[in-house]
């Protein structure tokens, strides 16, 4: 008998350890198929031309081999980050156009969408709820069916291929009124009444109760907005045409192998600040998706 239990305890423990070896490696595994292309930029970046060259020639010259890669490159260099950051103007040209135009359309948004927001949570009007539901259709649309629209528009107003023409239609995006609306839904309305009792004005609650209570909801919102419009493509191809004037998303240069190393460089560069936003806000992201849940 003694055996027995003995040979059932382990093999009740040799189950429980294959159910979570199974369980790391469902969980390991979407995590590495996610990090595996950046992987693979990050060593691209500090290869050689001849490696590059013996990697990716099959692509360029039209072979009929496999595209082989290596993790860790033999003779590993820096030379094309030096490239990119000490012999690219243009780079730094396109970077500061990302920087102003994400900038401007951030400080746009919180002027526009966080009173807008405010005044959908707070305020308790006729229509309010049929006007937000608007809002939210509006979010859901995507740039493919409004662009022929919006080009009609900014044409008329003569700001095809200036910068406020990508500017200009993203402050008055949905998507922050949502997510900042849900931070303010989330404070309770008895704190309102109290601050109206004691006679304070409706923009003191707003900029003394909102405004602090709220600040994860504006967080989320700024953390997301970054996100999309540093990497944004569609909009600036569509409404710029001089390319001084494009933002870094846009910046790859004409693409061979022996500038295939260049490429991967400037792919990193761009991603680095992506990645340092969403370490710093991914748990105001979290709390934005709470509040996005909330429940009139």
């Amino acid at each position: 008998m003694g055996k027995e239990k003995n040979s059932l305890h382990n093999l009740r423990i040799w189950i429980r350890n294959i159910k979570k070896g199974v369980t790391i490696f469902l969980i390991l595994l979407p995590t590495i198929l996610v990090c595996l292309p950046i992987i693979l930029l990050v060593t691209g970046s500090v290869m050689s031309s001849g490696e590059l060259e013996q990697h990716l020639g099959t692509v360029f010259y039209d072979g009929a081999e496999f595209v082989s890669w290596k993790i860790v490159p033999d003779y590993p260099t820096f030379g094309n980050y030096g490239k990119l950051l000490f012999m690219s103007p243009q780079f730094f040209v396109l970077f500061w156009n990302s920087v102003k135009m994400v900038g401007c359309i951030l400080a746009g948004q919180l002027i526009v969408g966080v009173p807008a927001a405010w005044a959908f949570a707070v305020y308790q009007v006729r229509g309010r709820r049929a006007l937000f539901a608007l809002y939210v259709v509006l979010m859901l649309l995507p740039f493919q069916v409004t662009m022929l629209s919006s080009y009609l528009v900014l044409n008329r107003l003569a700001m095809l291929n200036t910068q406020a023409a990508v500017v200009l239609p993203a402050v008055f995006a949905t998507l922050p009124v949502f997510l900042t609306y849900g931070g303010f839904r989330a404070i309770p309305a008895q704190l309102f009444e109290a601050a109206r009792i004691d006679g304070a004005e409706e923009w003191r609650i707003f900029c003394g109760i909102g405004l602090p209570l709220g600040k994860s909801g504006l967080l989320s919102t700024l953390v997301l907005g970054f996100l999309e419009y540093w990497n944004m493509m569609e909009q600036p191809m569509a409404f710029l045409e001089d390319k001084s004037l494009w933002p870094l998303s846009l910046y790859l240069p004409e693409i061979t192998w022996e500038q295939a190393g260049f490429a991967f460089t400037a792919s990193i560069i761009t991603l680095i600040p992506a990645v340092f936003v969403f370490i710093w806000g991914q748990d105001y992201l979290e709390q934005g998706i709470i509040f996005s849940g909330l429940k009139e």
